[in-house]
Parts: C-alpha cells; structure tokens; sequence
C-alpha cells in the first residue's frame, strides 16, 4: 500500500477483539479516524443479551471506546454507517440511538439493511469517520 506521504496510524483498544482477524479497530490518516464497525458484543468477545436496542447501545459503546482510544469523541464523527438485519422493525430503534449517542449538528449517516452480520446473533453493526484532534 502506498502512503502517499501520509502518516497512517493503527488504533487499538486492549484487549483488541479484531486483531485475529487482521482487521484494525480504525485507522488515522490526514486528520480523520476510519472506525471499522462494531456490533453489540462484550469486550470479551460475547454478544450483549437484550435484543437490538441494547446490541445497538453497546456498538455505540464500541464506536466510543475506539475513538477514545485515538484521543476523540462520538462528538467528533462526521459520517457513521448503520447496517441492521431488518429495518422495518428497528428504523425507530435506530433513529433513538442516534439521538442517545449523537449530537446536532448530527453526522452524515448511511443506514442499511443487510442480509448478515459477520456473526448470526447480530442484529445491528455502525462504523464511523471521526477528525482527529489536532
């Protein structure tokens, strides 16, 4: 991959759930931060218990503690993309997260329902472009 003079920093939590996968938590380039997406699963790897909303809050926890961990904040993210397992039944629970976790001038945002998740118990996965602090 060619770097194109750009400094390209690998972010990681500990412990880091997607590391035997060989896919990074996010990455910072020129200013932003690429969070991959997170689902609703424990730092130990188990998916949360109590239905979409509570797999929705703990991605959202995810996507924070990521951030974090590159100095930033939800309050930082500038584009999220959220891919539900089914829409007709969760638009509404979509649009109370965004509004429990995300702040006016809310993000950019690309909600889509998809097929399946990397694993079948998960209902709900959001990635994130957040600016990185100066």
């Amino acid at each position: 991959m060619s770097n194109r003079n750009a400094r390209i920093e690998q972010i990681h939590t500990s412990p880091d759930w997607y590391q035997p996968y060989r896919i990074s938590q996010a990455i910072a380039v020129d200013g932003l931060i690429y969070v991959s997406g997170q689902a609703g699963f424990t730092e130990d790897g188990r998916t949360v218990e109590g239905g979409f909303g509570a797999q929705g809050r703990q991605a959202f926890r995810n996507v924070e503690r990521v951030l974090a961990a590159a100095g930033a904040g939800l309050g930082d993210i500038v584009k999220v993309g959220i891919f539900v397992r089914d829409m007709a039944a969760n638009l509404p629970e979509v649009i109370e997260l965004r509004a429990e976790f995300l702040t006016e001038p809310y993000p950019a945002d690309t909600l889509l329902e998809v097929s399946a998740l990397a694993r079948p118990d998960w209902q709900i996965e959001i990635e994130a472009i957040a600016l990185a602090p100066r």
